[in-house]
């Protein structure tokens, strides 16, 4: 399994000077730096930052990585960033957002779990937040910002098949340029492709968007080693 991460952004909503990945976490450790340590202990060697906003200093920080480049970051989201991080790959792949804080259980559930997974915390339905919902059998039926009687939020870890991954690189292609890569799974998932959600709600997660975020942020793993 290949992990890829999505770097790419300015990250205008937390006002930062910096790619907000960089954020440093009351333990001392970056954000970027914690994805990268845990995806590392739970047996993924083969790690794939996108970047675009200030670059450099992502590639300074972490030279150890691997590095795919969205040139249009500015004018682009995450579909095409996740594009970008996709191209010529040939194995599963575990992707998500770098501003999500997580649990070293989380990236490990994913590890475990068979299929075409979105990770999911039935706890939370923010206004904001990319939001789901399931058929009778369990499949994801819907997945964006905008889900009519969602089941909870989907908190931007996720994971597809290598038999699915030429599939997506095709929907991502389809995608807008502004788009979010959730467009790229409805795409699938419309064409009959079984997406699963992963239940992560007991293990603490949070995607940092806002000030409101960070700081939540920085109370739950204030003490995490």
């Amino acid at each position: 399994m290949i992990a890829v991460i999505l770097a790419a952004g300015v990250g205008s909503r937390l006002g930062r000077p910096f790619p907000k990945s960089l954020s440093v976490l009351p333990t001392g450790e970056r954000i970027l730096g914690r994805q990268i340590r845990l995806l590392r202990e739970a047996g993924l060697r083969h790690i794939i930052v996108v970047c675009g906003f200030k670059m450099h200093l992502l590639m300074e920080e972490f030279p150890e990585v691997y590095y795919r480049y969205n040139p249009l970051y500015y004018i682009t989201n995450t579909s095409k960033s996740l594009l970008q991080g996709l191209t010529d790959l040939d194995d599963a792949v575990i992707w998500l957002n770098g501003d999500v804080v997580f649990d070293a259980a989380v990236v490990q559930a994913v590890v475990d779990a068979p299929g075409n997974l979105i990770c999911v915390d039935k706890k939370r339905v923010g206004e904001e937040e990319v939001k789901y919902a399931v058929s009778g059998d369990g499949r994801i039926t819907h997945l964006s910002k905008i889900v009519a009687h969602p089941q909870g939020e989907a908190v931007g870890i996720n994971a597809v098949t290598r038999e699915t991954l030429p599939a997506f690189r095709q929907a991502l292609a389809q995608c807008a340029d502004m788009d979010y890569f959730e467009m790229g799974v409805e795409l699938l998932i419309h064409q009959g492709m079984p997406f699963y959600p992963l239940d992560i709600s007991r293990h603490r997660c949070i995607e940092v968007d806002f000030d409101e975020d960070w700081h939540a942020a920085q109370e739950m793993f204030g003490q995490d080693a």
